[in-house]
């Protein structure tokens, strides 16, 4: 998404903040909170920027007014190495610092997890994706994006008249939302034929065990070291011959640059903003359909609102099905219709909620 419009519906908060003794930097935003306190997750990374934060944060908005969630849209980011040796301490001074920004209720993201948000939560009473012993539904044990893209494949592949059973998919970052991303597709009958992590990519056209591929990253750390199959570089994944590609690491990786090398039929975010928006244009003039990241990737803030209510996890699996199955379809008829980008046609929907919300508030 380009920052030059982000200001049409906020962001309501960007907080920046900095610890000299103990080196400690973060940045929060809260982009908007018209529809219901915000949810978003806390990235880890040493590279985070405010840029990003704020783009995030927006895709927060949208994700949360298209599923019909109570919540507007927020996120953060920890400036530390997600395996420094000092990550509960800086964890603490972000709870203790963010303790009475009541409209923002953090949430696991890139480089932190149910571990991190009890951190939270013991500072400040207030997290989702909590460890199941104080009453979580945990994001990433139960698989709940990676559950979401599943459902998500089997909706667009209707649109596109393709079967998921047999669909050759490659996936870009084999961490908690492509692993299990990839168990949920190949129990739809789905053939995974590529998968990378931050080392590069293997692939295998026959299709790869994925049991034995979680098995092989588990013990290993890389999916590099699965046999059979080739080796390649990271980047390569994106020119893999596949009917689904999956970005599901990192911002900004379908460029473009390489957006002409895509041979799949169907995109899928996984990740958030993982398509630029030069990309997303040069793709669908291309054919090749592109399911945004607040449709697409919505599996693990709808599970969290559900648990901030309260509900259980049958209630929270049967929500992002139903959710995520119809929104998809929404997206796909409007913008086959209007002959509009899917992210248009999804921005369009969620805006329009959000600022009827906005319509309802005094001062907002």
């Amino acid at each position: 998404m380009n920052t030059a419009n982000i200001h049409d519906l906020g962001p309501s908060k960007v907080i920046e903040l900095f610890f000299p003794v103990s080196g400690f930097r973060a940045v929060v935003v809260v982009d908007n909170v018209a529809l219901g306190p915000a949810i978003g997750g806390v990235r880890v990374s040493p590279g985070v920027t405010v840029g990003e934060v704020r783009r995030l944060a927006r895709t927060m908005t949208l994700k949360n007014s298209i599923a019909g969630l109570p919540h507007g849209g927020g996120k953060s980011g920890i400036i530390l190495d997600p395996h420094s040796p000092d990550k509960e301490h800086h964890f603490r001074i972000f709870a203790q610092a963010i303790r009475d920004l009541n409209e923002y209720i953090p949430g696991p993201d890139m480089g932190s997890n149910e571990e991190c948000m009890a951190w939270v939560y013991d500072e400040t009473g207030r997290a989702v994706g909590l460890p199941e012993e104080l009453g979580g539904l945990p994001l990433d044990k139960h698989g709940a994006t990676g559950y979401g893209l599943a459902e998500c494949a089997g909706a667009a592949c209707q649109h596109l008249g393709m079967r998921l059973e047999g669909a050759r998919i490659a996936i870009h970052g084999f961490g908690s939302v492509g692993k299990m991303c990839a168990q949920f597709l190949t129990e739809k009958g789905a053939v995974i034929v590529a998968v990378s992590d931050s080392k590069g990519t293997l692939a295998d056209p026959t299709g790869i065990d994925i049991k034995k591929m979680l098995e092989i990253k588990e013990q290993t750390g890389s999916v590099l070291n699965y046999t059979p199959g080739t080796v390649k570089g990271a980047g390569d994944l994106f020119a893999e011959p596949c009917d689904i590609l999956i970005p599901a690491a990192t911002p900004d990786v379908i460029t473009g640059k390489n957006a002409g090398d895509v041979k799949a039929k169907l995109i899928l975010q996984g990740a958030n903003i993982p398509v630029t928006g030069e990309a997303e244009e040069l793709l669908h003039q291309r054919g090749v359909l592109s399911v945004p990241d607040f449709i697409a990737n919505a599996g693990g803030v709808i599970m969290a609102a559900m648990e901030y209510a309260k509900k259980s996890e049958k209630e929270a699996f049967q929500a992002i099905s139903d959710r995520i199955i119809r929104n998809t379809h929404l997206i796909l008829e409007k913008s086959s219709r209007e002959r509009i980008l899917p992210r248009k046609a999804g921005e369009s929907i969620a805006k329009e909620r959000v600022i009827t919300a906005m319509s309802y508030k005094r001062n907002m």
